[in-house]
């Protein structure tokens, strides 16, 4: 992924992002990012604490998030990324569907959404697949969709 070997003194980061320094101590405080320090206590930021800030500048003066908007994006970020990860990983299909509406529902929850009912959208599909669809499936829609373009 990112290099996380320290490479950036504050001052520096602070030109790389166009920010002030006292922004970039204000995320630390915020616990967006924690960079490194040397024995002298100065904070050391890497190319991947550097992709995070901007991130972070991007949610805030593009998507006029504010920090707790900024908190839930970034933990929403890297829970995508581990679903991922975590999908590509798996054995089958079947495993990879278990473990994408697993972590579906727990970011449903935190979002604070209504579980889905995830049977009930299989058996549509299931439908679909053997008989040509319900009218009100993807499938079946397209099915009516070229069936009304036939002469």
């Amino acid at each position: 992924m990112y290099d996380r070997e320290p490479l950036y003194v504050i001052s520096v980061a602070a030109r790389l992002l166009e920010m002030h320094a006292q922004t970039l101590r204000k995320y630390e405080r915020e616990g967006f990012i924690e960079p490194s320090r040397t024995r002298g206590r100065l904070r050391l930021y890497s190319a991947e604490d550097i992709e995070r800030l901007r991130q972070i500048k991007y949610l805030v003066e593009e998507r006029n998030l504010n920090l707790a908007g900024v908190e839930l994006a970034l933990t929403l970020s890297r829970r995508l990324r581990a679903l991922h990860e975590s999908v590509r990983a798996a054995r089958s299909v079947k495993e990879a569907t278990e473990r994408f509406e697993e972590e579906s529902r727990d970011i449903l929850a935190l979002l604070g959404l209504p579980e889905p009912d995830w049977g009930e959208r299989a058996a549509d599909d299931a439908r679909g697949r053997q008989g040509g669809g319900s009218a009100g499936s993807p499938t079946g829609r397209a099915v009516q969709a070229g069936a009304r373009r036939s002469p």
